[in-house]
């Protein structure tokens, strides 16, 4: 349960501070997207490095269904506790959605009508999440006291260099499919993104086995 818990309670303030840092930064810069994805990337890198600082000891932060994947196919837990682990992501992660809207006296249900849809998007997702995974797996096995700071600053440069601008993370797209303000994305164009995610979690997996195929 004290796994669960600090899954819950990091899953939530990180989706908070994506879908609430874009309303803000929606609200205050009109129409300067560039601002607001760099309001975006700033929030995120700062809460990454706190939340994996503080709740990594706990549950390993991972806050990430494709994470969660990826451990137990490098044989961490179970199968039944990598579901429930991502049912509470997702769980938290809606919960912080509602959250955000009700902080910003927006509407609580709302669905995203942000279309992201197209081969390079797809694309996108699939290195911001290859690049997450390596991030995560290489770090934990030649600096694992650098894991904060590392996997802060790959998603901050990836927020900046992809072209979907990073979801990278299952539980997050379907947050923020349920959000129509600056970092949602629309129903129908969440699944493309979500099996991109799963596919750059498994090169990932498959490039670290084949790299370091001793285990």
């Amino acid at each position: 349960m004290k796994t669960l818990w600090a899954e819950a309670v990091g899953t939530f303030f990180l989706f908070a501070t994506v879908i609430g840092s874009g309303v803000l930064a929606q609200q205050l810069a009109a129409d300067q997207v560039l601002l607001g994805v760099l309001v975006v990337t700033l929030a995120t890198v700062m809460m990454l490095q706190l939340l994996v600082t503080m709740l990594g000891p706990v549950s390993g932060a991972q806050f990430n269904p494709a994470v969660s994947l990826v451990l137990r196919l490098r044989g961490q837990g179970t199968w039944g506790g990598m579901l429930v682990m991502v049912g509470v992501q997702t769980a938290a992660g809606i919960a912080a959605t509602f959250a955000v809207h009700a902080m910003f006296g927006q509407p609580i249900l709302q669905l995203s009508t942000t279309a992201r849809d197209g081969a390079g998007l797809w694309l996108g997702e699939f290195i911001a999440t290859f690049g997450l995974i390596l991030t995560v797996l290489l770090t934990g096995r030649h600096a694992p006291h650098a894991g904060a700071t590392s996997v802060a600053l790959y998603i901050g440069a990836a927020i900046l260099f992809t072209s979907s601008t990073c979801f990278a993370n299952p539980a997050i797209t379907i947050a923020r499919a349920l959000s129509d303000t600056f970092t949602g994305i629309a129903p129908a164009s969440a699944p493309a993104f979500i099996a991109a995610q799963f596919a750059g979690a498994l090169a990932a997996h498959g490039l670290e086995r084949l790299l370091y195929p001793e285990g």
